[in-house]
């Protein structure tokens, strides 16, 4: 169980983790902020206290591994990274430019620190899965972890992949569904509904829990769960907000790409900074 000490450390590497990606985002005026604030928390607790990494060897051999399936929201995983010290917090400002290292969809051959390059939504699980398997049969103690949208669980080659996986007892895999309800032209539940997340994925064999995708502590004890259940590969649906904490965005049906203006977002920083004062 997480000190409260711990706890309040993980809410304020969230915290910061939201305030430079909006910073990030706001240097271009527009991008896919929906998708990016909804996986703040699940990026602070792996980046803050579940994922061995190092930012002075991002190619080390025996780190655990992350593949942001929903490549897409990108900007969150390089704030995350930025704060862990895999490059510049200054690099943050060069997203999506010309020349940049920081593209709109994360590049593994890019961005220190990313894993996979993603973007074609649905690819991303079978990448991971093959990453868990082939490091299950060198031995290694590390442990893959993906970030899916919930929108991106209506493509087939998901559902190929957690058969597959299921099948494996990939125990070394952990899988979070960023449920935020929303896909880029609508609401999940109006476009193709995904039914009972966790009873699905259970029904292919996995470890399956739900979990307040923006509580912390609650990610946090089912990520220790999801690593005890040796044999098994495991799933965390994160009930989330899409845009949450971005006084634009959230809230807004369309909000997986947008523009917006620049009193737009010192708005929205304001208020970002108002709500990191109840931190202290």
């Amino acid at each position: 169980m997480l000190s409260m000490e711990k706890y309040q450390e993980l809410r304020t590497f969230a915290h910061r983790i939201r305030g430079e990606t909006l910073r990030e985002l706001g240097s271009l005026g527009f991008g896919h902020i929906g998708g990016c604030m909804s996986i703040v928390e699940v990026l602070a607790v792996l980046y803050g206290a579940v994922m061995q990494v190092d930012a002075a060897d991002p190619e080390w051999s025996d780190r655990d591994r992350l593949v942001l399936s929903k490549g897409h929201a990108g900007p969150a995983l390089y704030a995350a990274l930025a704060l862990r010290g895999f490059f510049p917090l200054e690099m943050l400002q060069t997203l999506n430019q010309g020349g940049t290292r920081l593209p709109s969809h994360a590049d593994r051959c890019l961005t220190p620190g990313v894993d996979m390059t993603t973007g074609s939504l649905g690819q991303g699980l079978s990448a991971a899965v093959g990453m868990a398997w082939g490091l299950r049969l060198d031995g290694s103690p590390s442990f893959v972890y993906t970030i899916l949208g919930d929108g991106e669980c209506q493509e087939g080659q998901i559902w190929e992949a957690v058969l597959f996986a299921g099948n494996a007892g990939l125990g070394n895999l952990i899988v979070f569904i960023d449920h935020n309800q929303q896909q880029l032209d609508g609401w999940v539940q109006d476009i193709n509904p995904l039914g009972e997340l966790r009873q699905k994925w259970e029904n292919f064999g996995w470890h399956a829990q739900d979990v307040d995708g923006h509580d912390t502590a609650a990610i946090y004890e089912a990520v220790l769960s999801a690593q005890a259940a040796k044999g098994s590969s495991s799933v965390i649906v994160l009930h989330t907000v899409k845009g949450k904490g971005c006084s634009f965005a959230e809230g807004e049906t369309m909000n997986h790409h947008m523009r917006f203006t620049q009193e737009q977002m010192e708005q929205a920083l304001a208020d970002w900074e108002k709500e990191g004062e109840t931190l202290l």
